[in-house]
């Protein structure tokens, strides 16, 4: 669905992409991970179109995305980092514009905001939205016309853990019915949570790319947290997982009934960034 190969650009002496190449399936959750200033909004302003690369080539279905925008218009959905709806409009007058534009059937708005519970803040001006609703209305924007593939710049930026929530269980639905997702965070969690694969991206450079699971197994110190029984206390104890020694310790707490739980101790996402690039993503 994306092939993106040695992709660079440039803002005058600041090096914005140093040569990235990827690839996302179709029916993928692809995430672009890094803290501001790593390359992830301009790597999707190229691929939406709106910035032309200095060496490289980014594709959409194929398609190049600056030369063929009339093509891959209908395929495409984005949802910008900052919002751009009319403040002084209402949620149905920003969508039923949108619509206009795109050619789309005016009854998807009403179904698009019952999937986000917003159908009865149809006639509310924008400008008296929470962030949150805000965001579920660039959401909607951004799939009226049913696009192939989404793009998603920092969707839960700022957002509260509810208002996030409801934007990942929607994104997780999509996904599941066929839509495509590119989307750039600096949230670790987030994109653990969403992405069938990550690539790590700092300064500019795709350090590391993988499924989640892939990553933490790469990474991980092979070392489990075991609780068990002391008297009346639990006591927590850390054992190589590739110990003799661990293996007879567990099969005796497990003869004396003290055994509790057994945790691997795998890094997060965000563990290994700092692993790979020596320094935290915020």
């Amino acid at each position: 669905m994306i092939r993106v190969e040695n992709l660079k650009k440039r803002y005058g002496e600041k090096v914005a992409l140093k040569g990235i190449s990827f690839k996302v399936q179709p029916g993928e959750i692809f995430g672009l991970l890094g803290p501001n200033g790593a390359g992830k909004t301009t790597t999707i302003k190229i691929l939406t179109g709106q910035l032309l690369p200095d060496e490289g080539e980014a594709k959409i279905k194929g398609k190049d995305p600056l030369k063929d925008r009339e093509k891959l218009r209908p395929v495409m959905g984005v949802v910008p980092e900052q919002t751009n709806l009319y403040e002084r409009l209402t949620i149905g007058q920003n969508l039923e514009f949108f619509c206009r534009l795109y050619n789309c059937n005016l009854q998807n708005i009403d179904e698009y905001l019952r999937l986000v519970d917003l159908l009865d803040e149809r006639d509310t001006q924008v400008k008296k939205l929470s962030k949150g609703m805000r965001q579920r209305v660039l959401l909607i924007r951004a799939l009226l016309h049913r696009p192939e593939v989404l793009f998603l710049d920092e969707p839960t930026s700022g957002l509260d853990p509810s208002s996030a929530d409801n934007i990942h269980r929607l994104l997780i639905r999509l996904n599941m019915e066929g839509l495509t997702i590119l989307l750039t965070s600096h949230n670790m969690e987030e994109v653990d949570k969403l992405c069938h694969r990550v690539a790590f991206l700092d300064k500019g450079s795709i350090v590391v790319m993988g499924s989640p699971e892939e990553l933490k197994l790469k990474y991980t110190n092979r070392k489990m947290k075991v609780l068990i029984k002391n008297g009346q206390e639990l006591e927590e104890r850390i054992l190589e997982m590739d110990s003799e020694e661990s293996a007879r310790l567990l099969a005796e707490w497990i003869q004396q009934d003290r055994l509790q739980a057994i945790h691997s101790c795998e890094p997060t996402l965000a563990d290994i960034f700092v692993m790979v690039t020596g320094r935290d993503i915020t």
